[in-house]
């Protein structure tokens, strides 16, 4: 299992599942990280967090802990 914490800058990867429960989980889908979206790592800070990427024609920073969160394909 890839999850978008160990992407690099300039990958485009699809969202395949959630992980996380409940609030967490709730959280990352109202940012609008859901299951088949197409996610551009743009930026990681020098100390790895946060990461900027950039879905669905905007921007967001995401903690790399939550990043954790997110498998990808």
């Amino acid at each position: 299992m890839k999850t978008l914490k160990e992407a690099k800058v300039g990958d485009t990867v699809r969202v395949i599942r959630l992980h996380g429960q409940g609030a967490v989980k709730r959280r990352i889908m109202d940012m609008g990280i859901t299951k088949g979206v197409e996610i551009l790592v743009r930026k990681v800070a020098p100390l790895g967090d946060p990461m900027e990427l950039n879905l669905r024609g905007y921007e967001l920073s995401v903690r790399r802990a939550d990043a954790e969160m997110i498998e990808i394909g």
